[in-house]
């Protein structure tokens, strides 16, 4: 992985959001108009097992172990009152090794940026419809540890969410969605439930159920390589645990931990997460 490739990487991030401006943390609420999020957040996720066609853990082979630290930057900008803009992009290094082998790759993974549309608001909570577009162009398959699995991936999803105020400090969301993944691998369903609460007006938690279904419609044989994270049809299901810290009305931190519950063909790990949040409305 170059620095121009890294630096074009970013450079394509910026251009396509500013175009569209002048993957989500909001759930199905959409920015204000003019309003902007970001958030870095420095992650590290460590796998020595896999869930196998069953479903059941088992060990890598010669004691291997996959680890991925990344810090990831993602933005939301109010584009229209009803519509907003988002993008990720993450620097991934990654490291597998095992008795007899030790491979290491650094780079930028794969560029995401989508669309959010409020389709409407009632008494009982907000309608969203989101899309998106993960691009792969920054990296190298035949990288000792793909950081990505290197095609084009396009999703839909529907978002509702319902405010609990003022009966209780909290919400409620939940999104389903479907992931067409051009090339080989399967298409996959996402769906996720998420709820939140606000502890005191300076701390609060959340808590969400993230999962992957795959179609099994993948086209060919799958690559073996030494990221266990991009096998071509799995399911997965995430249990993401967040508590967060409204340092001042602009600024906030989370810590987050992120285990995989359940799943099948894919590593079965553990992230923990560090976040810093910046708004402005």
């Amino acid at each position: 992985m170059n620095v121009f490739a890294m630096v074009k990487s970013f450079f394509v991030c910026g251009v396509l959001v500013s175009l569209l401006a002048g993957s989500a943390f909001a759930g199905a609420w959409p920015r204000e108009k003019g309003a902007w999020y970001h958030q870095l957040t420095l992650n590290t996720y460590t796998a020595d097992e896999n869930f196998d066609d069953d479903g059941d853990r088992a060990a890598f082979s010669n004691n291997g172990e996959f680890r991925d630290k990344n810090m990831s930057y993602y933005l939301e900008y109010g584009l229209l009152e009803d519509l907003t803009v988002t993008g990720s992009l993450p620097y991934k290094w990654l490291e597998y090794e095992d008795d007899s082998v030790t491979n290491k790759t650094d780079g930028v993974s794969d560029l995401e940026i989508g669309l959010k549309y409020r389709l409407c608001s009632l008494a009982s909570g907000v309608c969203s419809l989101q899309t998106s577009i993960k691009i792969p162009e920054a990296y190298d398959m035949a990288d000792a540890v793909p950081l990505g699995n290197g095609q084009y991936d396009y999703e839909a999803r529907l978002l509702y969410g319902r405010s609990l105020y003022p009966h209780f400090p909290g919400y409620v969301n939940v999104e389903a969605g479907y992931r067409f993944r051009a090339e080989a691998p399967a298409d996959e369903f996402k769906y996720l439930v998420e709820a939140g609460v606000d502890f005191t007006t300076k701390f609060y938690g959340r808590v969400k159920l993230d999962g992957t279904k795959g179609m099994n419609n993948a086209d060919g044989s799958e690559t073996n390589t030494d990221n266990p994270t991009i096998t071509y049809d799995y399911d997965l299901g995430k249990l993401d645990v967040a508590l967060g810290w409204k340092i001042v009305p602009d600024w906030g931190m989370e810590v987050g931990y992120r285990p995989e519950i359940y799943g099948k063909n894919t590593a079965a790990g553990v992230n923990w997460s560090l976040a810093l949040i910046y708004q402005m409305n």
